[in-house]
């Protein structure tokens, strides 16, 4: 586990060899280029909005029911332009789609009131017609002096029409009006009508356009090529009759670099990372371990003067997930999911590191739901084998509590401990270690049974000092620069709240790993209980009380243990070790052959 070092290249050239070198670089790849100018962001970004237009145009066309035959010949072909005709015809079936919705609708509330068309007051003598929906059991309450029409009437209402000039008081009519529109029910119907035809151009329109599902796929790298292209010759200095392009590439490919810059003619300036740098992060992990950096890459990027904690993220994950789990029949059920979709999630990068981290965290899962003895919610006789190797009793709630707080202070403990290796050469290093001699001497304080207790409290007394003298990064060339180090010192200490907090936030693996076990217990004995008292339909209810019992606790405890099983990493852990956040590493190569 590593962050890869950077060296910062710039490479010089004749202008009239511009696009061929970038073409060059592209094909070596591994570079992240660096703007020399100020209009990168809005090519760069132009350029991946494109792409991704055409990613949903794609989907969109592959979602389409039926499709047509495929055409192979590239004659004719213009990606943006299929593009944007999908985009058009996308947007028009969603509008098509609203207005036959809106019909719908609208005609089903039209409807009870007949096919009317609304005329001018004139020729009712100055009248207007007023529409209401009453109940029928507040029917009575309409006053009778007024000229009204019951038009129709279901199960629970009455539509009724009042004839009169102005709208009849709250007092003469039990309901607000009702608004019935001014578009007579025979028009809704040949507006519906339309609609539908209209629906179905479009949709044949839109099965036409897969035609060229085939071109699209096989375009889509090139024009990703091509729009990175693009992106990389804005962001190159161009003065005179010379160009400029500057890059981070990896320290071990620097000889590779150097050999392009000789065989293409071109000027080379080497240089190392200096304070005033920001260089990307390029996390190097090995196959089986590299899954974390994906879960890393979720939450922050780590900066590149920090360290990876991909790995660590990687292991502690699979505990914390299997502690939550606590049950070995459940890591089975997950296990043969995972061998079902092993082959499938191996056809991409992605998917190769997601599975090895699923793989190592169902083996966790598997070994400590062996050792709580965890089998769908049942406990094992203890002269059985399965007895034999259960070691640790979820009911025993006082060392489940005390082992959830020693792996939180394990955790705390070796985050400080990387933030102080991490800064070793500065004197912030000994505050970190001074919140590892208060973390210590706190726990072994709490669980102290003998006579040794000063040396709990000199290690409290040393940690206290370590974070009081040493935080910050205050240079104290002055007298009054001891007085503002000892004021950052005392800030800080009240950052001992906000660790035993971190730490007891580590107790929700034991909470949560016995709330999944007593649920699983629950769904049991509520099975057995209507096996035994309901006859003829028992046997089958218990089957279906188990099955959706279980399988509801299953989607429970995938949910808690990855939310909580990240969360003990991305905010306990992170924030006692990964100081900064950076950006990652962009390479600059071609997408595909």
């Amino acid at each position: 586990m590593s962050i890869v070092k950077l060296n910062k290249l710039t490479f010089c050239g004749l202008k009239t060899e511009k696009v061929d070198v970038l073409k060059k670089l592209q094909v070596l790849g591994g570079t992240h280029l660096i703007s020399l100018n100020a209009l990168v962001f809005s090519t760069e970004i132009a350029s991946q909005k494109q792409t991704e237009k055409t990613i949903h145009a794609l989907k969109y066309l592959t979602k389409c029911a039926n499709k047509r035959h495929q055409v192979n010949d590239k004659l004719g072909f213009n990606l943006d332009a299929v593009v944007q005709q999908v985009s058009e015809v996308e947007t028009k079936l969603r509008d098509l789609s609203d207005q036959r919705d809106f019909l719908i609708n609208r005609i089903n509330e039209v409807k009870p009131w007949g096919d009317f068309k609304l005329v001018d007051s004139s020729e009712l003598g100055g009248m207007k017609c007023w529409f209401y929906i009453i109940p029928k059991r507040l029917i009575k309450q309409l006053n009778d002096s007024l000229i009204y029409q019951v038009v129709h009437e279901d199960n629970i209402h009455f539509y009724v029409v009042v004839l009169a000039e102005n709208e009849p008081s709250v007092t003469s009519v039990p309901v607000p009006r009702t608004h019935a529109g001014t578009v007579p029910l025979s028009q809704l119907y040949i507006d519906f009508q339309e609609v539908e035809l209209a629906l179905e151009d479009t949709e044949a329109e839109r099965e036409s356009l897969t035609r060229w599902i085939t071109l699209m796929t096989l375009s889509l790298t090139r024009n990703e090529d091509i729009n990175a292209l693009k992106a990389a010759s804005s962001l190159t200095l161009d003065q005179n009759d010379l160009f400029a392009v500057q890059a981070w590439v990896p320290v071990k490919l620097l000889d590779k670099y150097t050999q392009f810059a000789e065989n293409n003619g071109l000027a080379i300036l080497v240089e190392e990372v200096n304070k005033q740098d920001r260089p990307p992060t390029l996390l190097e992990n090995s196959e089986y371990l590299a899954g974390g950096e994906d879960v890393i890459k979720f939450y922050q990027t780590p900066a590149y003067n920090s360290w990876d904690p991909s790995v660590v993220v990687f292991f502690s994950f699979a505990f914390f997930f299997a502690m939550i789990l606590s049950d070995a029949g459940y890591a089975s059920v997950f296990a043969i999911l995972l061998a079902a979709k092993w082959k499938k999630l191996g056809r991409s990068l992605q998917g190769t590191r997601l599975r090895m981290l699923a793989a190592f965290t169902l083996v966790f899962s598997l070994v400590w739901g062996v050792m709580t003895g965890g089998y769908f919610g049942y406990s094992p006789e203890p002269e059985s084998l399965a007895g034999f190797f259960k070691v640790i009793d979820l009911n025993d709630f006082d060392s489940m509590m005390q082992l959830s707080i020693i792996v939180g202070v394990i955790h705390i403990i070796l985050a400080n401990l990387i933030k102080a290796y991490q800064f070793r050469e500065t004197k912030i290093a000994f505050a970190s270690i001074g919140w590892v001699c208060l973390v210590s001497g706190g726990f072994l304080l709490w669980i102290a049974m003998d006579g040794t207790q000063y040396i709990y409290y000199s290690l409290l007394a040393i940690g206290c000092l370590c974070v009081l003298f040493f935080s910050g990064e205050r240079e104290l060339t002055k007298p009054v620069d001891y007085l503002w180090q000892i004021l950052d010192g005392l800030k800080n200490i009240t950052g001992i709240t906000k660790i035993f907090g971190d730490i007891l936030s580590y107790m929700r693996l034991f909470a949560l790993g016995l709330a999944s076990a007593s649920l699983a217990l629950t769904f049991n004995q509520l099975a057995e209980q209507v096996y035994t008292s309901v006859t003829g339909m028992g046997l089958l209810l218990s089957i279906l009380i188990l099955i959706i019992g279980h399988a509801l606790n299953l989607i429970l405890c995938l949910m808690s243990g990855v939310v909580h099983g990240l969360r003990l990493n991305f905010i306990e852990f992170y924030s006692w070790s990964v100081s900064d956040e950076g950006y990652a590493f962009k390479v600059f190569s071609k997408k595909g052959k």
